[in-house]
């Protein structure tokens, strides 16, 4: 006994006590949780893989050219609506033409997303009293922007051909 009745460890035990705690560690790491990865790296890696199969055309160098059908239909009233193309005119002519219901975040969620593809540009008006001091955004198509318009087009106009059910007049 030492120091007021602690008893020492010997070599052997001051070993297993440190192996126990590096067990106990390993075991810590292995309950934990794997870490969280987001959904855009899952893809990536996904898309590595297939690449890796040499049987897919998918690889992640290429990027997604082809449109949602609400991204298509808001560079569609983009080009639509031309030079004054800003987010409400955007949400009427899809109301309008479309037939579809729209939230007017929707459409500048969407803007925003397309902005940052590089398939818009967008310029700020001027300040106006009406909108108490705040200047539109007005949005055009860029070349990539209707270079991805096209490939949707001819993607979703090669899925349609050779559908019987969709042959002869509008249902």
């Amino acid at each position: 006994m030492l120091n007021g009745g602690e008893k020492s460890k010997t070599g052997t035990q001051r070993e297993l006590g440190a192996q126990r705690g590096v067990h106990a560690e390993k075991r810590r790491s292995r309950d934990a949780p794997a870490p969280q990865r987001s959904l855009r790296e899952f893809f990536s890696a996904f898309s590595a893989f297939l690449c890796a199969l040499d049987s897919f055309t998918i690889c992640d160098e290429m990027e997604r050219q082809l449109l949602t059908d609400f991204e298509l239909m808001i560079l569609l009233a983009i080009l639509r609506v031309g030079d004054g193309a800003y987010g409400v005119p955007i949400a009427r002519e899809i109301e309008g033409t479309g037939g579809r219901s729209i939230v007017l975040a929707s459409v500048y969620t969407a803007l925003g997303r397309l902005q940052h593809r590089g398939l818009v540009t967008s310029t700020a008006g001027e300040p106006t009293a009406e909108r108490g001091g705040r200047s539109k955004r007005f949005f055009k198509l860029t070349a990539k922007g209707l270079r991805s318009v096209k490939a949707t087009r001819r993607a979703l106009t090669a899925l349609w051909t050779g559908v019987p059910e969709l042959k002869g007049g509008v249902a």
